[in-house]
């Protein structure tokens, strides 16, 4: 289990190598490096079953380092427990690659040991990593599910319909104007189920159950390449892997009706 307190006095324990979202295999097949002693640029990440871990960021692509799985393939081959791990050493990699220079002033910054901040010794400015709020929504017309072909997924999967908060807007009503503008239909009740956090690269996806007041689909072609209702008592498309918080909105649905067929 990961815990993300910061190993402050830790100078040696498990190591991460990351470059450009991609990240060495270790021995054993898994994400972490042998226990060894650490490089003094590391970035501190937290505790592994109680052992501090962090991570070295490779800013020189490494010998074989286009070899190494991206964040997405590890995400497909690694257990459950370790996404927690996986998902905090991709976005704070991405953090520090992309704000490595102050955002208000330019000058160079400097990054704070004892959390995960960068500083700026000109102006002052801090910044933190960065979180990108979404909702993704599973579309419910009584037993029926409503499912997306996003045009960037595998050939055959279909999923939840998702998309960015935007500024000055709640969760509710971006699940209202996300699913009228990717499938045109209107929502009636919609509940929360819970989150997850998504490193591509820095979203924090909330879901949510919506049932649609009709079941006319109308999409837009610009992000949708399909979109179409899926009864329970058929056969499925592909879905999306088992880690993601789509693919729980999706089982928790079918294991619903399942317990109303059963009763």
């Amino acid at each position: 289990m990961f815990h993300r307190e910061l190993p402050l006095h830790a100078r040696a324990g498990w190591l991460i190598r990351l470059h450009e979202g991609r990240i060495a295999p270790g021995s054993e097949g898994g994400l972490l490096q042998p226990w060894q002693p650490w490089p003094e640029d590391v970035v501190l990440l937290g505790y592994w079953n109680d052992d501090p871990v962090a991570m070295i960021i490779e800013t020189d692509p490494p010998p074989a380092a286009q070899d190494w799985p991206t964040g997405r393939q590890w995400l497909s081959r690694l257990p459950e427990s370790q996404f927690s791990l996986l998902s905090t050493a991709l976005q704070v990699g991405s953090w520090w690659r992309d704000h490595r220079f102050c955002g208000r002033c330019g000058s160079h910054a400097e990054r704070i040991v004892r959390e995960f901040a960068m500083h700026c010794p000109n102006c002052g400015h801090r910044n933190y990593p960065r979180i990108s709020p979404c909702i993704i929504t599973l579309v419910t017309h009584g037993k029926d599910m409503l499912l997306g072909r996003n045009r960037r997924f595998p050939p055959g999967r279909y999923s939840t319909l998702a998309g960015f908060i935007e500024a000055g807007e709640s969760a509710e009503e971006a699940v209202r104007r996300e699913i009228y503008e990717e499938v045109g239909i209107t929502l009636g009740p919609i509940r929360y189920f819970k989150s997850q956090a998504w490193p591509f690269p820095h979203s924090l996806m909330l879901g949510f159950f919506a049932e649609a007041t009709s079941r006319r689909i109308r999409i837009d072609e610009d992000e949708i390449a399909d979109a179409a209702w899926f009864s329970p008592t058929q056969a499925l498309p592909q879905l999306p892997p088992i880690y993601s918080i789509s693919r729980a909105l999706i089982n928790t649905h079918l294991n619903a009706m399942k317990g109303e067929a059963a009763k």
